[in-house]
């Protein structure tokens, strides 16, 4: 070989080498720098009762869950509520750290408070980081503490591929979980705290003057949804964790990596439907809609303590009530409100103490009237409170209207449901 020809030789090696480096540099650039990797698709649909698998794609693949992380640390506030560790009207401080957290947020001011209340509802609609931070540092010494904490329930959960390193969901490498961990927390969440779980359907959040709008865009859109989480950020893309029921089958789905929100929300609705038709063969709906509005026996009924049940059962002939009977039910205190139906008990009585912190004090000490009526044989629950006069009730229903909640005045005559008007 001539001399001009190894000159050549050795350059051409030499750029060989030089572009090994370049890739090896990049890949390395790649693991240490997870906002530059590409996001992966993973999905799943499970039922949330039974945790049988419907459908899944790479649901064991380790990805970045982004704000789907607020789901734990909504999971682990809503302990400390039950267990008295937190209380909703208790004040919070925010440290500099919560204040400094990158958008979105709430934009607190470092030394000012947020009550537990308001910083959950800004995690669940707004996905606040700071209020994500100000609880983490609530319940633990350190946000990084709250992490470790967060990682351990999560391993007794069952999350066996899931790792936290803060409360919010911001990019870290060494945080990652799967769809199917994803999956498992939120029916953890559903069923470990179904007095918490409903606030997971709120679609507007109001906090000094500003309203913030739910990220979750299949509330109100998709037939039965009522949670869970969204999440994004460019490791992930856009992550959605979503809960949907329809009659006695409840779904959980979860999709990593969708390339837009809205393309992710079109694809789980598409897997959230074939999962419902898919249980429907497996587990066929035994809640059928109600067909008549029967007789509200109970509503005129005495109750000794707030929490009463009072339970009213469907007659076959309902005679005319006497018109005597009629004029005293009509008397001030008498009316009620209903704010929906449902398959147990408990979920009628959570429904109604979720309205309650929404309405003021104006259904403070009024008696609750679970109402159980039979359709075809099955039961189903009416929430309902009752001790309004018919201005209050309509005054309720107005207030519960404006923050997406149903609500109805409920006669006390003859037990027919009169649809408040909005004026």
């Amino acid at each position: 070989m001539s001399e001009m020809s190894q000159k050549k030789g050795g350059k051409f090696l030499s750029a060989i080498k030089l572009l090994q480096v370049c890739f090896a540099f990049s890949l390395l650039f790649t693991i240490l720098n997870p906002t530059s990797s590409e996001a992966r698709y993973a999905s799943i649909v499970m039922d949330s009762r039974t945790g049988q698998i419907l459908f899944s794609r790479n649901a064991d693949d380790r990805l970045y869950p982004a704000s789907l992380t607020k789901i734990m640390t909504l999971y682990m506030a809503f302990d400390a509520l039950s267990r008295g560790k937190l209380k909703f009207d208790q004040y919070l401080k925010v440290s500099k750290r919560a204040a400094g957290q990158t958008p979105t947020k709430l934009g607190l001011k470092a030394g000012s408070t947020i009550k537990v209340k308001d910083a959950i509802f800004g995690l669940i609609t707004k996905s606040a980081n700071d209020a994500a931070t100000v609880l983490a540092e609530a319940m633990a010494p350190t946000e990084a503490a709250f992490a470790r904490k967060m990682t351990v329930r999560a391993r007794k959960l069952g999350m066996s591929r899931t790792s936290f390193r803060n409360a919010s969901g911001l990019p870290n490498r060494r945080q990652k979980s799967t769809a199917r961990d994803m999956a498992l927390l939120g029916a953890a969440m559903i069923h470990d705290f179904p007095q918490y779980y409903n606030y997971m359907s709120l679609q507007r959040f109001d906090y000094k003057g500003k309203a913030y709008k739910n990220h979750n865009n299949l509330l109100g859109k998709y037939a039965g949804a009522d949670g869970i989480k969204t999440g994004y950020i460019r490791a992930s893309g856009f992550n959605l964790v979503a809960s949907a029921k329809r009659g006695s089958n409840r779904l959980i789905g979860v999709v990593f990596g969708g390339r837009t929100s809205k393309s992710r929300d079109l694809h789980m609705k598409k897997l959230l439907d074939k999962g419902f038709y898919k249980i429907e063969n497996i587990n066929p709906t035994i809640i059928p809609l109600p067909q008549a509005r029967p007789e509200m026996a109970s509503l005129g009924m005495p109750h000794n303590k707030p929490t009463t049940l009072a339970v009213a059962t469907r007659r076959t002939i309902a005679p005319a009530p006497r018109p005597v009977k009629a004029v005293q039910m009509v008397s001030k205190g008498s009316w009620g409100i209903q704010i929906g139906a449902f398959s147990r008990a408990t979920k009628a009585k959570n429904q109604l103490l979720k309205a309650a912190s929404f309405s003021g004090n104006m259904m403070k000490g009024r008696p609750f009237n679970i109402q159980r009526v039979l359709t075809k044989g099955t039961p189903i629950y009416r929430a309902q409170m009752i001790g309004f006069s018919q201005d209050e009730a309509q005054s309720v229903c107005r207030t519960l209207q404006r923050n997406a909640f149903t609500c109805f005045a409920v006669s006390p005559i003859n037990g027919n449901l009169v649809k408040v008007a909005l004026n």
